[in-house]
């Protein structure tokens, strides 16, 4: 599958904040979350996430954002027919 591609937007010892967009079917490829982290959709969109205990399907809405504890692991992939992009912020220890 097609990496998504990913900007590093900011990167100081207490926060990461990272843009991703997705073409359709593009993915993150697997990773496991090292912090914290909080999404925040920008364009919303279908996500099929594959976890080493299943797969899942995602909605993203636009502004409505969530967060997730380290040690996730994952591989998420744009499942719709159209461009997705979300901002990811990391948060460091």
């Amino acid at each position: 599958m097609e990496q998504a591609e990913s900007e590093v937007l900011i990167d100081t010892e207490r926060v990461r904040v990272t843009l991703w967009k997705f073409a359709p079917g593009q993915a993150t490829g697997a990773h496991r979350h090292e912090f914290d982290y909080v999404v925040v959709p920008v364009s919303g969109g279908t996500f099929t996430i594959t976890a080493a205990d299943g797969t899942t399907e995602l909605n993203q809405e636009a502004g409505q954002a969530y967060a997730r504890q380290a040690g996730v692991e994952h591989d998420v992939a744009n499942a719709g027919p159209q461009q997705a992009v979300f901002v990811e912020v990391e948060l460091k220890p």
